[in-house]
């Protein structure tokens, strides 16, 4: 079966909507934080906003290089 060809012409716009979906799921998240009465259960949303956030930067690195990348026509 032959693979198919790396095509990045959609990966800005990827991307950028997996960095919207994750920023609204930290904003979720911290709701559920202040509704929340159970120490456990605010600790792990906490930790798992924690996670998301450290994401979230390397997101923002991809971005640009793929933005770069695609200003330059995907040419190394």
């Amino acid at each position: 079966m032959k693979s198919k060809p790396d095509d990045r012409r959609d990966n800005v716009d990827r991307i950028q909507r997996n960095i919207s979906n994750t920023i609204e799921n930290i904003h979720l998240t911290d709701e559920m934080i202040e509704k929340t009465d159970d120490a456990k259960t605010r600790q792990d949303l906490e930790e798992k906003n924690d996670r998301r956030q450290e994401a979230l930067d390397g997101m923002r690195v991809e971005i640009k290089d793929e933005a770069i990348a695609k200003k330059r026509g995907y040419k190394c």
